[in-house]
């Protein structure tokens, strides 16, 4: 048997992370968050059906086969009052996520971010958000980046490729070899960028395929489940609640 990966969402304030997840779970939860900042820990199950549904073209066109139930993702605040709980998390990760804002790039909270994962060995790969925002971008009816990358003019290719650049060198800084996903030579040593959009959901497809289809290849023996004994788990976060106390 094999258990889903926890995948751990890292970001500076307001790049999008809750917003992708939305985008996945067709859900409003970053709209009802306090100025839209997550304010607490949030947990999403996306099952393997849910993860099939969204890449079926991609997944029927390379006769692609998904073995493991799903993917939990963990949305972390991204406020720097936060910081320790975002530590606690990059500890419990199989796999993390680093959503940068293709427009604003490299902020404080990304830095600390990338220390977080490099302190914990944890791999990842990034989510370069709001592609929607490059000048001349025509949003198109696919969650395929790929296709909708095709779609586009040429100088609007050029302007996203010179946005996820300075992303790949500023990550080069910090001794990261970065490159874009449909680029990448060798997965093993190389991070994984994946342009997307949260709002239109271009580019989700290839987003979650690659990170189900690299849990399954990679993470294989992290993931085997073994039922039995007693359950362990861990306590990411403490609060007190008005009617049951210290919760």
């Amino acid at each position: 048997m094999l258990r889903q990966p926890i995948i751990s969402m890292l970001a500076h304030v307001d790049h999008g992370k809750t917003s992708i997840l939305d985008k996945i779970r067709q859900t409003v939860v970053a709209q009802k968050e306090a100025g839209a900042i997550t304010q607490h820990v949030s947990a999403s199950e996306v099952p393997i059906e849910v993860v099939k549904k969204i890449c079926r073209k991609i997944i029927e066109r390379y006769h692609i086969e998904l073995k493991i139930p799903g993917l939990l993702f963990i949305d972390l605040p991204g406020h720097e009052a936060f910081t320790s709980l975002r530590e606690r998390s990059g500890a419990l990760a199989d796999l993390g996520v680093l959503v940068i804002d293709v427009m604003q790039g490299i902020q404080n909270q990304t830095i600390e971010s990338i220390n977080i994962l490099k302190q914990h060995r944890v791999p990842f790969v990034v989510a370069a958000n709001k592609i929607d925002l490059i000048e001349g971008w025509v949003p198109q009816d696919t969650y395929s980046f790929t296709e909708s990358f095709n779609r586009q003019n040429e100088r609007t290719k050029r302007l996203l490729d010179e946005r996820l650049y300075e992303i790949i060198g500023r990550l080069a800084e910090y001794g990261f070899n970065a490159e874009r996903f449909d680029r990448i030579t060798d997965p093993t040593k190389q991070v994984m960028v994946f342009p997307l959009s949260a709002k239109t959901g271009e580019g989700l497809a290839e987003f979650l395929l690659y990170i189900a289809g690299l849990s399954q290849k990679y993470l294989e023996e992290n993931l085997k489940l073994e039922v039995s004994g007693p359950a362990k788990g861990s306590i990411l976060e403490v609060k007190e609640d008005r009617w049951l106390g210290t919760t």
